[in-house]
C-alpha cells in the first residue's frame, strides 16, 4: 500500500521509459528495491537453431526472415542475435538443395491425391537433382535446381484436362506447390537459389519500415507523431500500438535496414549471367540473381529522402550511395569502350602518321568516361605492348582536354609514348578600375575594349595597344605559344626505378633546355607502375611517396637538363569504397627544382590541380583528401579542411571542427542549363558519399574550365540558370551542409571579344534560398593581381541581399574559417531557432520568385527580372551633426526622423531593423510598398528596450502615414531586465551577524566613498540614506536608479507606447505579424494586437512567460517545453494564429499571398487579377449541395471532383480561395477568395459537426483532456467570436464580403450561454457596423437562417453596405424552423379544425351526427369521427410543417422586403460578379462625393445612402436611363464608364456647391460666429493673395469685384 502520484497526464503522448507514476509506500522497508540488470538476456538453449535445421534450409530460411521481423517489429533482437538471423539467412539461401527439400514437403502432402505419374516425375526431378549434388559435393561447382520444369510439369498437366471443373480443382490442389516453386524460377543466378525469395522478403522489410519512419521523420516531434497516429487510426488502437513499438526499436531497425541495403548493393556487384564461374566462397550477396530487383529503386528513393533524426540521415545516406551507384556506367561497359577506342588508335598508327582526332574518337572523348578505377585493370590486361602505348595516347587524350595536344610518337618496345601539346590561349581580365554598374555594362565593355598591356606587371603578357582589357597569363606562366614535350613510361615495379638505363633512355627522347634558357623547364614525364598497388592510408602513401622520391632524386640533374617541369608516378591504389569510379589511382607529383613532392596535390591529375585552386584552401586549413570522383561530367575532389591554430587565433568566433572543401572541375562540357546541373549534382553525389559529419560549414568550387575560346553567353543568363539550378536543389545542399558555392565560368560575351572568367559566389544564410553575388575577375593596374570585381545591377544588390565581401580580394584570397555574419546567424539559430534578420528580406524576394513561378494562366504581364528592391529604414537624430546617437528622450522631444537609406547589413546598433521594401507582385508587376519590421534576436536576446521601440514606432507610425500594409516579423524575448553594474560591484550587505551571514541581513549598503562616486553626476544612480553599520556611517540603499539605459520599468513605457501603435495601425492599415521564433511579453502582446498572424510550428511559442519560469513559481517541474504554453497546439487551435507554416519560408510564402488579396494602399484599388485560362466569369455554379445531404462547405466556394473524376466548379474563381484559422472554431469557415479575379472575404457555415478539443494542462493532474462537440448551423461562443474577427479583419484590408448563411441560431445552453455567446454574437453586429465595403448575405441552396442568426445578419445592421440575397426555392429564412413553428402555432386543435374543414368523410361524419337523434347512433359517429382523426392526425402533422415552411420560402422574403432578390443557384456566380463589380464603382463615386461636401462645419456631408441616391438621381436625369434600369447592374457600370468625365464635373460642381454654402452660412451667420467668420475668410483671402504671382492676383481680384457688381 502507499501513495500513487501520476507523472504523467491523461491524454499525454508515451513513449518507451516514460515514467508513468512513482508510488510512495507506506513500509517501503518490506521491499527489495529494484536494481538494474546490466547481464546478458541470453540463457542457455534458449534461441539455439537445431542441427536438423541445417538439413531443412527452407525451415531455417523461414525461422530466419521471421526473427527479423520480429525484430523490425519492436522486439529486442541482440547483436549476436542479428548476427545469427542474417547468417543463418545466408546459409539457407545459398543451400543448393533449398528448392528441392522445400518442394519436397509440399510433394509429400500431394501423394496419392494427384496422378501418380505426375507425381512420380515429379519426384524423379528431386531425386536427381539430389543425387546429382550429392556427387559433385565438395568440387565448387555451382548447381541450380531447374523450378520451372515443376511448373510446366504442372501446367502440361493441367491442360490435359478435359473439364474445366476439373482443371479449377486440380489448381487449387497444387497451387501451394506453384507458389513455392515460383521464386526458385526467378533466381536467376547459380548458387543462389533463394535470391528471390530472400529479396521479395528484403523489400516487404523497407517497406513496412518506411510505413514506420514516415509518422516520425521530416523532424515531428514523438508526441506530434503520436498524435497523427491516434487520428489515422482512431478505430484501431493496436495498429498504433504496433508503428510506436516498431519505432521504439529504431536503432536496431535502421541497423537491420543498413545490412539489407548493403545486401542490395553487393548483389549489383555481381553479373548473374558469369556467376556459375564464380567460386561460392567469392560470393558477395544473396540477393545476386533475383529478378525482383527491379523494384528496388523506388524504395531506396523514399529512404533516401528520409530526414530528421541521426538514425534516418544515416540509412537515407546509404540508400542514396547504391542509388547513386547504379546509375553510373557499369566497369565492363567502360573498359569494352577504352579498348574500343584503344583499337582506333592503334590502326591509325599502323596506317598512318596523322596525329589528329578521329571522329570516332573525338566522340568517344565528348563522353568523358571514367577511367580512374580501371586505368591499371586495362593496362595490366595487355600482352601485347603496342596496345599499352596506344591505351596511354588514349588516356593522354582524356587528361588532357586543358591543353593543345600535337604530335603523339609510339615506343612499344621501350613501352614509352611520346606526345606533343601547348598551352590553351588563356582568358582576359578587364582593368580593376572599370565602372561595371551592370551586366549590360559589363558586355559593352569587354566589346568595345581593346587588348593592352600593364608594363608593371609581371602576370600579364605584353601587348602593343592599351586598352580596357589585359590578356593574362596562364596558372603554369608558359606561354601559349610554347611547345612542350611530354612522355610516359610504363614500369613493372618501383624498383625499376634504380634501372638507370632504362630511365635515362626515356628522359633522352626530350629536347635539351638550352643553359641560357631563363623560362625554365616546360615538359612532363608519367611513370605508370604496374604491379605496385598502394593502400589508401594515408601513412603508407607516406612512405611509398619517401621512397619514390629517393629514387627520383638521382636523376635531377638529369631531369633538368631534360627540361622536366614535374614528374608524376601513378599507381593502382587498394581501396575499400565500393563506388563506381571512386577508387582512382594514386599519384605523386614531384616538381622542379628538388623535384620534392607537392603533397597538397597527391593524388591529383597535373593538369588539373591548378583548376581546383588548393591553394586558397591549405593557406587556413590542414588540408587532408577523402578521396576522387570522376564522372561523366566532371573530376570532384574532396578535402577535409580543419582549421590550423594561427588561423583560429585570429577568429576565435570560429568553428573549429573540419568541414569539407569540394571542387569539381569540367573541360568538355559547354556551358548549358543542363550541363551544369549535371555537374551540380555528381559534385552533391560525391560530398553524399563521403558522408561529412559536419553538417555545416561546408564548401563547393566548380570550375567550368571548357573551351571558353568557343563559348558565347550572356552573363545575365549565366546568372540566372546558375540561381534556379542552385535553387531547385538547394534543399539538398543545405541537406549536405554546403553554405557556399563558387562557380567559375569562362566564356566570350560576344563572337568578336576575347574570353573573361566570370565569379559567381551563391550562399545560402537562410537555409532556404541562395543568395548569389557575381564578380569578374579584373586585374589590379598597380601589381597586375586578379582580384574579384562585384557586377553592380545585379538582383542580390537591388534587394540588397548579396554578400559582397569578395569585392576587390585577390582571386588567390585564402577562404576565410567564417563568413560575414556566421557568429549573427549561429546566434540566432541557438537562441530559437529562428533567422539573422538581415538575412530576412532575401525569403521575400524568393517568395515572390515562388509567386511568379506558380503564376498559371494568361495574364498579360512578364515576371520583372528584379521581383525586390530594399531599402534600410533608419532612426537618427534630426541635428545630426551634434551627435550620431540617440536616445528616448530625443523622440519624446520630436528630435528623431526616418530616414531612407542603403547600409551594408549588420550596421544596427538597436535591437529592432526595419526596411522599405518594394515587392513587384503578380498583383502588381509594378511594385508595392511594404514596411517590414523584425527584431534582431543577436542583440541583447532581442529584448525591447526603449530605442528598440522607437524604430517600432517610427517605421510603424511610417507605414500608417503612408497607408502601406505593415509586416511585423516577431523573434524576442520580451521587455529588456537589466541592473545597475556600477551599483552591483560596489554595494555591500549589513549581515545581522557578520560572522554568521546565513542568520540573515539587515539592509544593503555602499560605503562614503562609493556613495560619493555614485552621486557625482547630476543624475544620481542611487538614492540612498544615511546609516550607521558596525560603528561606520554607511548609506542605506532605499532606490537604485543606475546610468546604463533600459534598466527596467522604462522598458514597460516603451512597450505600451508600441502596443498602443499596433492597436492603432490594425485598424488604419494591413497588419500582419510573422512568428519565426519565441516572442515573449510585450513580444506576445504585439502578435495579438496585429491580429493577423502566421506561426512557424517549430521553436516558435507566442508566451507571455518561460516555461523555467512557471516551473520555479509552482515549485515542480510542470512544463518542458515553451511549445506547451504557446505553440502552434495552442495558438493555432484558440485563434491566436491564423496560419502554422513548416518553416521560415513557407511562413513569408503565405504572407506574401495573403498580401496578394489586399490592396496596395489602404483605401485603394483592389487587387484585380487576370484569370483567362484559369477560370471563366460566366459560367454556371457546378456544386450543388443536396437536402438532407451533409457536405463540406469549401465546395461551395471551391468546388470539387466527383465519384466519376470530373470537376465540379464552385462559387470562386478556381484555385482561389485560401482559408485562415482553420485551428480555430470549426463550425465557421473563413477565407478570401476571388470572384472573378475581385479578391473578396468569405464566411461560410460549416454544416457537420465539428470537434472542439480542450487539452489538459500539465499544472493540474486532474485535467483531462476535453472533447466538445458542436454542431454544424449553429453560432457557438467560439464561432461567434471567430465570424466577428474575421469581419474586422476583412474590414481592414478593405475588402468587400460575402457570407454564405445557413445558421439556425446561438447555442443557448447554459455552458454557451456562461461562455458569453451573447457577447460574441453581439461582436458581430459592431463588425458589420464599422464595415465601409459591399457585404452580401447569402442563403445558399437547403440552408436557413433562423431567428437570433437573422438578427445578427439582417441587411439594416448596415444597409449603406449591406444586402440580403436568398437562392432560389430550396432556401429558407424565419423566426423558428417549421417543425418548431408547427409545434407552437399548430395545437391538437387547430389540426382537428383542419382535419374537419378539409376531410370530405369527417365532414360528411359531421353532417351525420348534427342530423343524428338516437344516441347510440351519435355514440357510433363520433366514435367514427375519433377514429378518423387519429388515421389523419400524422399527414396533417406534416402539412402544418409544410403550410408554415411555406411562410419562410425565398418568395415570401422577397416579397416582404428582407431579400434584395432572389438568384439562382447556378447563376450566382455571374450575378454577384456584376453585382460586386457594379457597387465597388458606385461605393468609389459616393466616396468622392463625400469628401467633397467634407469642407466644415456649416455644411453636413452626405451619409453613404444619400450620395447613393444622388447617383441615381443622375442616372436618371441622363437621357435614355429610367428607374427601373437603376437595378441592372450592367446598365450602370456602362453609364459610369461612359460618362466618367461627365461624372468627374459633377462632383467638382458639387464640391464648388458646398464651399460656396459654407463660406454663405459663415459670412451670414451673424453675432460674433458671424464676425470671426468673416474676419477669417477675410485673412485667408490675404494669405492666399500673397503666395499668388501678379496674374493670378489679378484673376481673382476680377472675380471678387464681378461677384460684388
Amino acid at each position: 500500500a502507499g501513495i500513487l502520484t501520476w507523472s504523467t497526464n491523461e491524454g499525454a503522448a508515451l513513449a518507451a521509459g516514460d515514467l508513468l507514476a512513482s508510488l510512495e509506500l507506506e513500509n517501503p522497508e518490506n521491499v527489495t528495491p529494484v536494481s538494474v540488470f546490466n547481464g546478458d538476456l541470453a540463457v542457455s538453449g534458449w534461441g539455439v537453431e537445431e542441427e536438423s535445421n541445417k538439413s531443412r534450409p527452407f525451415l531455417m530460411l523461414r525461422q530466419s526472415i521471421e526473427k527479423i521481423n520480429g525484430g523490425m517489429a519492436g522486439y529486442a533482437l541482440s547483436k549476436n542475435d542479428i548476427e545469427a538471423a542474417f547468417r543463418d539467412l545466408e546459409f539457407a539461401a545459398m543451400e543448393p538443395l533449398l528448392p528441392v527439400m522445400e518442394l519436397s514437403e509440399h510433394l509429400s502432402v500431394l501423394s496419392g491425391r494427384i496422378c501418380p505419374r505426375l507425381f512420380a516425375t515429379m519426384s524423379e526431378m528431386v531425386q536427381n537433382f539430389k543425387s546429382k549434388c550429392a556427387e559433385n559435393s565438395g568440387s565448387g561447382m555451382q548447381l541450380r535446381f531447374p523450378a520451372e520444369s515443376v511448373i510446366k510439369a504442372l501446367e502440361e498437366f493441367t491442360e490435359k484436362l478435359s473439364s474445366e471443373t476439373e482443371k479449377v480443382a486440380f489448381k487449387n490442389l497444387v497451387k501451394p506447390l506453384c507458389d513455392s516453386a515460383e521464386p526458385y524460377t526467378k533466381s536467376h543466378a547459380s548458387g543462389v537459389p533463394g535470391s528471390e525469395k530472400v529479396m521479395k522478403s528484403c523489400l516487404q522489410i523497407l517497406r513496412d519500415w518506411i510505413f514506420v519512419e514516415r509518422w516520425f521523420c521530416e523532424g515531428k516531434s514523438y508526441a506530434d507523431a503520436v498524435d497523427n497516429l491516434r487520428r489515422a487510426y482512431r478505430e484501431e488502437p493496436s495498429k498504433i500500438l504496433e508503428v510506436c513499438r516498431a519505432h521504439a526499436g529504431i536503432d536496431t531497425t535502421s541497423h537491420m535496414i543498413s545490412i539489407i541495403i548493403r545486401m542490395i548493393g553487393d548483389a549489383s556487384r555481381i553479373d548473374a549471367a558469369t556467376s556459375v564461374t564464380s567460386p561460392i566462397g567469392k560470393r558477395v550477396s544473396i540477393l545476386t540473381g533475383a529478378e525482383s530487383a527491379s523494384l528496388v529503386a523506388p524504395i531506396l528513393a523514399e529512404i533516401g529522402a528520409m530526414k530528421g533524426m541521426d538514425q534516418y540521415v544515416e540509412s537515407a545516406r546509404k540508400a542514396r550511395m547504391l542509388l547513386y551507384q547504379e546509375s553510373m556506367p557499369s566497369a565492363e561497359e567502360r573498359k569494352q569502350k577504352f579498348l574500343e577506342a584503344t583499337e582506333t588508335v592503334l590502326k591509325r598508327n599502323i596506317n598512318s602518321h596523322e596525329s589528329g582526332e578521329s571522329k570516332d574518337i573525338s566522340a568517344f572523348f565528348a563522353d568523358h568516361l571514367p577511367l580512374g578505377d580501371i586505368l591499371f585493370p586495362i593496362l595490366k590486361s595487355f600482352n601485347d605492348s603496342h596496345k599499352e602505348v596506344a591505351f596511354l595516347e588514349v588516356c593522354i587524350r582524356s587528361l588532357y582536354r586543358p591543353y593543345t595536344l600535337k604530335d603523339f610518337k609510339h615506343m612499344p618496345e621501350e613501352r614509352l609514348l611520346q606526345f606533343s601539346f601547348q598551352n590553351k590561349i588563356s582568358e582576359s581580365a578587364v582593368v580593376k578600375s572599370a565602372m561595371l554598374s551592370s551586366f549590360a555594362e559589363l558586355t559593352k565593355f569587354v566589346s568595345s575594349s581593346s587588348l593592352g598591356s600593364l608594363d608593371k606587371n609581371p602576370r600579364l603578357e605584353r601587348r602593343e595597344s592599351d586598352g580596357g582589357l589585359v590578356q593574362i597569363e596562364n596558372r603554369e606562366k608558359i606561354s601559349s605559344t610554347t611547345v612542350r614535350t611530354g612522355a610516359i613510361l610504363v614500369l613493372e615495379s618501383v624498383d625499376e626505378l634504380n634501372d638507370t638505363m632504362k630511365i635515362e633512355s626515356a628522359l633522352s627522347r626530350f629536347p635539351k633546355l638550352p643553359e641560357d634558357d631563363e623560362s625554365g623547364p616546360v615538359n612532363v614525364l608519367y611513370i605508370f607502375v604496374l604491379n605496385d598497388n598502394v593502400p589508401s592510408q594515408h601513412e603508407i602513401m607516406d612512405e611509398m611517396a619517401i621512397k619514390c622520391q629517393d629514387q627520383l632524386c638521382s636523376y635531377a640533374e638529369t631531369f633538368r637538363s631534360s627540361g622536366i617541369r614535374r614528374v608524376t608516378l601513378f599507381s593502382k591504389t587498394e581501396s575499400d569504397v565500393d563506388i563506381k569510379g571512386s577508387s582512382s589511382p594514386a599519384s605523386f607529383t614531384y616538381r622542379y627544382p628538388k623535384y620534392e613532392e607537392e603533397e597538397l596535390f597527391r593524388n591529383i591529375e597535373p593538369s588539373h590541380m591548378y583548376h581546383l585552386e588548393l591553394n586558397r584552401v591549405a593557406e587556413n586549413f590542414h588540408v587532408k583528401s577523402l578521396g576522387s570522383q570522376q564522372t561523366t561530367a566532371c573530376n570532384v575532389h574532396l578535402y577535409q579542411a580543419t582549421p590550423k591554430s594561427s588561423a583560429l587565433a585570429k577568429d576565435r568566433k570560429a568553428n573549429g571542427a573540419p568541414r569539407v572543401f569540394a571542387r569539381a572541375v569540367n573541360f568538355t562540357l559547354a556551358f548549358s542549363s543542363s550541363s551544369f546541373e549535371h555537374v551540380l549534382v555528381d559534385a552533391l553525389n560525391a560530398v553524399d558519399v563521403a558522408a561529412p559529419k559536419n553538417k555545416s560549414d561546408n564548401h563547393l568550387f566548380i570550375n567550368l574550365a571548357n573551351q571558353h575560346e568557343m563559348a558565347v553567353l550572356d552573363p545575365v543568363v549565366v546568372e540566372q540558370v546558375v540561381v534556379d539550378i542552385l535553387k531547385r536543389h538547394s534543399e539538398r545542399i543545405t541537406g549536405l551542409g554546403i553554405v557556399e558555392v563558387e562557380t567559375r565560368v569562362t566564356c566570350c560575351l560576344s563572337s568578336e571579344s576575347p574570353a573573361i572568367a566570370l565569379r559567381l559566389v551563391a550562399s545560402n544564410p537562410t537555409g532556404f534560398v541562395h543568395v548569389m553575388s557575381t564578380y569578374v575577375e579584373a586585374a589590379d593596374e598597380e601589381d597586375g593581381n586578379l582580384v574579384f570585381k562585384l557586377i553592380g545591377g545585379t538582383k542580390a544588390s537591388f534587394a540588397s541581399s548579396g554578400d559582397s565581401s569578395w569585392e576587390g580580394m585577390s582571386v588567390d584570397s585564402p577562404y576565410p574559417l567564417t563568413r560575414p555574419f556566421d557568429a549573427q546567424r549561429n546566434a540566432a539559430s541557438r537562441s530559437s531557432d529562428t533567422l539573422y534578420c538581415y538575412d530576412i528580406p532575401a525569403l521575400f524576394e524568393a517568395a515572390v520568385e515562388q509567386q511568379w513561378t506558380g503564376l498559371t494562366g494568361h495574364d498579360g504581364t512578364r515576371r520583372p527580372l528584379m521581383v525586390m528592391y530594399t531599402k534600410e529604414l533608419v532612426v537618427q537624430r534630426k541635428d545630426i551633426e551634434a551627435s550620431t546617437g540617440w536616445t528616448i528622450d530625443d523622440y519624446l522631444d520630436g528630435n528623431l526622423e526616418l530616414v531612407q537609406m542603403n547600409r551594408r547589413a549588420g550596421s544596427n546598433d538597436v535591437g529592432m531593423v526595419a526596411w522599405l521594401m518594394i515587392l513587384k507582385t503578380v498583383e502588381y508587376p509594378d511594385g508595392r510598398q511594404v514596411v517590414l519590421i523584425a527584431n534582431d534576436i543577436t542583440h541583447k536576446a532581442g529584448s525591447f528596450g526603449t530605442r528598440e521601440d522607437v524604430v517600432f514606432k517610427l517605421a510603424s507610425e511610417y507605414a500608417r502615414e503612408q497607408k502601406i500594409p505593415r509586416l511585423y516579423v516577431a523573434a524576442n524575448s520580451g521587455a529588456r531586465i537589466g541592473l545597475a553594474e556600477k551599483v552591483r560591484k560596489t554595494f555591500k550587505v549589513a549581515f545581522k551577524d557578520s560572522m554568521k551571514p546565513e542568520n540573515g541581513f539587515d539592509f544593503i549598503y555602499v560605503t562614503k566613498d562609493d556613495y560619493s562616486l555614485l552621486t557625482e553626476t547630476k543624475k544620481h544612480e542611487i538614492i540612498a540614506e544615511e546609516a550607521s553599520y558596525q560603528n561606520e556611517t554607511v548609506y542605506k540603499i532605499t532606490d537604485i536608479i543606475g546610468s546604463e539605459p533600459d534598466l527596467g520599468v522604462e522598458n514597460l513605457k516603451g512597450s505600451g507606447l508600441i502596443a498602443g501603435e499596433t492597436s492603432a495601425a490594425y485598424d488604419e492599415i494591413f497588419t500582419l505579424t510573422i512568428v519565426l521564433g519565441r516572442t515573449v511579453g510585450i513580444g506576445a502582446y504585439l502578435v495579438r494586437l496585429g491580429q493577423r498572424t502566421i506561426q512557424k510550428t517549430t521553436s516558435s511559442p507566442i508566451i507571455l512567460t518561460g516555461y523555467q519560469a512557471l516551473n520555479k513559481l509552482m515549485g515542480v517541474d510542470v512544463y518542458s517545453t515553451n511549445d506547451q504554453l504557446g505553440g502552434p497546439g495552442i495558438m493555432y487551435p484558440n485563434g491566436v494564429s491564423h496560419l502554422v507554416e513548416k518553416d521560415h519560408l513557407s511562413a513569408i510564402t503565405s504572407a506574401i499571398h495573403w498580401l496578394s488579396y489586399v490592396p496596395s494602399s489602404r483605401g485603394g484599388i483592389l487587387p484585380v487579377t487576370d484569370i483567362r485560362g484559369i477560370d471563366e466569369i460566366e459560367r454556371p455554379v457546378g456544386f450543388t449541395p443536396s437536402l438532407g445531404a451533409t457536405y463540406d462547405p469549401r465546395w461551395l466556394l471551391e468546388g470539387k471532383t466527383d465519384d466519376s473524376g470530373v470537376w465540379q466548379s464552385g462559387f470562386f474563381d478556381k484555385d482561389s480561395f485560401a482559408e485562415s484559422l482553420t485551428g480555430w472554431a470549426k463550425t465557421v469557415v473563413i477565407g478570401r477568395a476571388r470572384l472573378g479575379g475581385i479578391p473578396m472575404g468569405v464566411v461560410v457555415t460549416e454544416n457537420r459537426t465539428a470537434e472542439a478539443i480542450k487539452p489538459a494542462d500539465p499544472a493540474d493532474l486532474k485535467a483531462s483532456e476535453a472533447v466538445i462537440q458542436e454542431a454544424g448551423c449553429v453560432w457557438f461562443p467560439n464561432s461567434a467570436y471567430k465570424t466577428a474577427q474575421a469581419i474586422n479583419d476583412f474590414r481592414t484590408e478593405d475588402l468587400p464580403l460575402i457570407v454564405f448563411a445557413n445558421w439556425r441560431g446561438f447555442s443557448g445552453g447554459q455552458r454557451d450561454m456562461f461562455d458569453e455567446v451573447l457577447k460574441y454574437g453581439s461582436l458581430i453586429v459592431d463588425a458589420f457596423v464599422a464595415y465601409t465595403q459591399p457585404v452580401f448575405v447569402f442563403i445558399p441552396p437547403h440552408a436557413e437562417i433562423r431567428g437570433g442568426a437573422w438578427v445578427v445578419l439582417d441587411a439594416s445592421i448596415n444597409s449603406s453596405c449591406m444586402e440580403m440575397y436568398a437562392s432560389s426555392k430550396t432556401a429558407r429564412g424565419g423566426v423558428l424552423e417549421a417543425n418548431g413553428a408547427a409545434s407552437v402555432k399548430y395545437r391538437r386543435k387547430d389540426f382537428l379544425a383542419t382535419m374537419h374543414r378539409l376531410d370530405l368523410e369527417l365532414i360528411a361524419l359531421n353532417k351525420r351526427l348534427a342530423e343524428e337523434k338516437n344516441d347510440s347512433t351519435e355514440a357510433s359517429i363520433k366514435n367514427q369521427i375519433s377514429v378518423r382523426e387519429n388515421a389523419l392526425l400524422p399527414v396533417y402533422e406534416q402539412i402544418a410543417v409544410q403550410f408554415c415552411e411555406l411562410h419562410d420560402t425565398p418568395g415570401r422574403m422577397k416579397a416582404v422586403g428582407v431579400v434584395e432578390r432572389v438568384v439562382e443557384w447556378s447563376e450566382s456566380r455571374s450575378y454577384f460578379y456584376w453585382r460586386l463589380r457594379r457597387k465597388l464603382a458606385e461605393f468609389d463615386l459616393r466616396k468622392k462625393i463625400i469628401e467633397a461636401a467634407e469642407v466644415g462645419r456649416g455644411v453636413n456631408a452626405p451619409t453613404p445612402l444619400e450620395a447613393s441616391a444622388l447617383i441615381q438621381e443622375w442616372f436618371t436625369g441622363t437621357p435614355g436611363m429610367t428607374d427601373n434600369q437603376w437595378s441592372d447592374d450592367k446598365i450602370v457600370l456602362g453609364w459610369m464608364g461612359q460618362h466618367h468625365s461627365v461624372l468627374e464635373e459633377k462632383i467638382m460642381s458639387y464640391t464648388k456647391s458646398c464651399v460656396a454654402e459654407e463660406v454663405a452660412q459663415v459670412l451670414t451667420a451673424g453675432g460674433n460666429t458671424g464676425l470671426v467668420g468673416t474676419s477669417g475668410i477675410v485673412e485667408g483671402l490675404g494669405r492666399a493673395l500673397a503666395s499668388m504671382d501678379s496674374e493670378e492676383k489679378a484673376k481673382l481680384k476680377q472675380a471678387i469685384l464681378e461677384v460684388l457688381q
